[in-house]
């Protein structure tokens, strides 16, 4: 699949870093250094602006090495960007740790994930069908 991509940073557009990749980093396109502090939020350019085909959204997800080392991750995950936005994509970073982050120009911030999906259409109805869960939900299932 090709996609349209716009890059108006001087990085090299997001790849992906091994054959079974599922995400293509995002880098941050700033014009100077970004402190987050704690439980402090921020949307961190990436100069990049794309054309997805209708039926696809590209989602932005968290980074696992920024989020388990630095307490670092995307407030809205996974954010989604539509088919149809043809805006600079955005990364709302948080800082969920107890120390200042230094965001810099060009790190890895975050990962973008293209993926399928689908329309659904609502069929109103009286009463759904039974299921062994029925209206379990939050952690009904157990834990183990």
């Amino acid at each position: 699949m090709q996609i349209k991509i716009i890059n108006k940073s001087s990085h090299d557009l997001p790849s992906y870093e091994t054959i079974a990749s599922a995400g293509m980093d995002l880098r941050a396109h700033i014009s100077e250094t970004i402190i987050l502090k704690p439980l402090e939020r921020a949307i961190v350019k990436t100069g990049l602006f794309i054309e997805l085909p209708i039926g696809y959204e590209a989602q932005v997800r968290p980074r696992s090495g920024l989020a388990a080392k630095k307490g670092i991750t995307v407030l809205n995950t996974p954010g989604t960007v539509d088919a149809d936005y043809r805006g600079e994509i955005g990364v709302i970073l948080v800082n969920l740790s107890n120390e200042d982050f230094a965001v810099e120009n060009g790190e890895r911030i975050a990962q973008l994930v293209i993926a399928k999906h689908e329309r659904a259409e609502w069929k109103q109805v009286d009463e759904l069908s039974e299921t062994s869960r029925g209206q379990g939900g939050f952690g009904s299932t157990g834990t183990k």
